[in-house]
């Protein structure tokens, strides 16, 4: 259960980069990312009016807090980075999740680590960074952008953290439906001060980025919350903030499709990478 989790979650996620850029096609990064949001917070507003009665106001600002860290702040964060950077050096830099999940449960609730856990974490990263050696980066290009990808990962690590030791006993819906609203209630006046309707006097209408936006919205936000917050109740932090270390393996399928060469070196890392996935979970 917890591995068709996982793997559905990877392809989830690890196809957000590609819809994030096609949006950006056409729509400025805090539009593209208010867009998600708003989407996101709107296909579970039904289940924000059944949850919010049942849910202890004493609760509700950890859970705004949850969502601002888990899907607010890295939207527009990731959106930004991605005017600079392709969307697959964005899903490897995704990776550093872990890492800083690890670091805030340690530091901030005194979480117990098996070796063999951080032993794997350890492996899982390494793999990361030997696949971004592989991929290689041009000099010239704006890598440097990719620092507000590892701002953003801080964020999901802090945010894991959080929900696995102060918000684990809610339901994944009941925390996703009322965080979503939140963000989404936060982002329609960013959406609506950036002259939005703008891009649709023009000519060429965008359809395209505004349809790759909303899926992001539903499924890269949406339906992925609800599964990695699923993941994070029946797995445990360290194994849900490992998802990002399968992220890679789907921006390389993107990139085939995309007809991108994948050689075996790639291969070979992404093995590195699995291998750590399993050490953490391994019981």
């Amino acid at each position: 259960m917890n591995w068709g989790i996982f793997l559905l979650l990877s392809l989830t996620w690890g196809s957000s980069f590609i819809l994030m850029k096609l949006g950006l096609a056409s729509f400025s990064p805090y539009q593209v990312a208010s867009i998600r949001l708003i989407s996101a917070g709107a296909a579970l507003l039904p289940f924000f009016f059944r949850f919010i009665r049942q849910t202890p106001a004493a609760k509700i600002p950890a859970i705004i807090m949850s969502g601002l860290l888990g899907n607010g702040i890295p939207a527009y964060l990731f959106c930004i980075a991605e005017t600079r950077i392709d969307s697959s050096l964005a899903g490897m830099l995704n990776s550093f999740t872990p890492v800083f999940a690890l670091i805030f449960s340690v530091t901030l609730f005194s979480a117990p680590v098996l070796r063999r856990q951080a032993a794997g974490l350890l492996i899982g990263l390494a793999g990361v960074v030997l696949l971004f050696l592989v991929k290689g980066v041009d000099a010239n290009s704006y890598w440097y952008y990719g620092f507000l990808v590892i701002l953003a990962t801080a964020c999901y690590g802090l945010n894991i953290a959080l929900v696995h030791h102060y918000l684990k006993e809610f339901q994944s819906l009941q925390l996703v439906s009322i965080s979503l609203f939140f963000m989404a209630l936060f982002a329609l006046p960013v959406l609506l001060l950036s002259d939005f309707s703008a891009a649709f006097q023009a000519a060429e209408r965008p359809w395209m980025s505004l349809a790759a936006s909303c899926t992001l919205g539903w499924i890269g936000t949406g339906v992925a919350s609800l599964l990695f917050y699923q993941l994070i109740r029946s797995a445990g932090a360290m194994f849900a903030s490992m998802v990002t270390y399968g992220l890679p393996v789907v921006a390389i399928g993107w990139g085939l499709v995309a007809g991108e060469a994948v050689n075996g070196w790639q291969v070979v890392c992404l093995g590195v990478i699995m291998s750590g996935v399993y050490l953490v979970n391994r019981k």
